[in-house]
């Protein structure tokens, strides 16, 4: 698969009811993720003063950091230059959006004081160099992830609905903890997410349908909070980990 082409296609939608929702799934997805971000990073007692995503997409996460204060100074970078043009769009003074090859970041060793890679490495063909790149211009990696690896995920609707948004691997949370400490990254804090309401109900038609999707959001966070490491082999839940890096 071309990654730029098909990044690109995806933020360059030609229906504009098809852009209009996909915006406001970005947007939705963004405050989701802004919470984790800020919870973490309160957790581990991180102030960072400045701030990169590397993977931004279309730069909604930084815009809901940057209306947080969560850093004084934001960068974000993506593969995509459709991507990269909505982002600059947002007008975030001082937040610098810029296009990368996908493999380096051009700036200098810890540049940053956290890289944040969300819902990024389902995406990539190799998420271990990476997440080593991220350990390399930040010292502190903020990464997120759907937990895929479980029985529901497994299914070939969901296995076809999941190529067509371009996911390419399927984690869990021992994979997850594999790959930070692959890149000499040691975990300070995490969570665990199994999304919402909001979530579940998006794009949801009449009252059949938002019942429904009020049912599965109201089991699934139910067994999750019985049973959280039981319940992530059975459906996914969205998993965040902040992790120091070493040297």
């Amino acid at each position: 698969m071309d990654q730029t082409r098909f990044y690109d296609e995806a933020y360059s939608q030609a229906d504009p009811a098809a852009a209009e929702g996909y915006g406001e799934w970005r947007a939705l997805s963004a405050r989701t993720k802004a919470d984790h971000v800020v919870a973490l990073l309160r957790r581990a007692g991180v102030r960072p003063r400045a701030l990169v995503e590397i993977g931004c997409g279309a730069g909604s996460l930084l815009a809901d950091l940057a209306a947080r204060g969560v850093a004084p100074e934001l960068a974000g970078f993506d593969l995509s230059a459709a991507a990269i043009d909505i982002a600059r769009g947002h007008d975030l003074p001082g937040v610098r959006f810029e296009v990368f090859d996908g493999a380096r970041v051009p700036v200098a060793d810890r540049t940053y004081d956290v890289a944040v890679i969300s819902h990024v490495l389902e995406h990539v063909p190799e998420p271990a160099p990476l997440l080593a790149e991220a350990a390399r211009v930040a010292s502190w990696v903020l990464v997120e992830v759907p937990l895929e690896r479980n029985r529901s995920a497994a299914r070939p609707a969901k296995r076809a609905e999941s190529a067509r948004i371009g996911h390419i691997q399927f984690f869990d949370r021992a994979a997850v903890r594999a790959l930070c400490a692959g890149a000499r990254l040691a975990i300070r804090a995490e969570l665990a997410d199994p999304l919402g309401l909001a979530h579940h109900a998006f794009g949801a038609n009449g009252a059949r349908a938002r019942g429904l999707a009020a049912l599965k959001a109201g089991v699934r966070r139910a067994a999750w909070r019985v049973a959280p490491r039981a319940a992530e082999r059975v459906f996914t839940v969205h998993y965040a980990c902040l992790a120091e890096a070493s040297g």
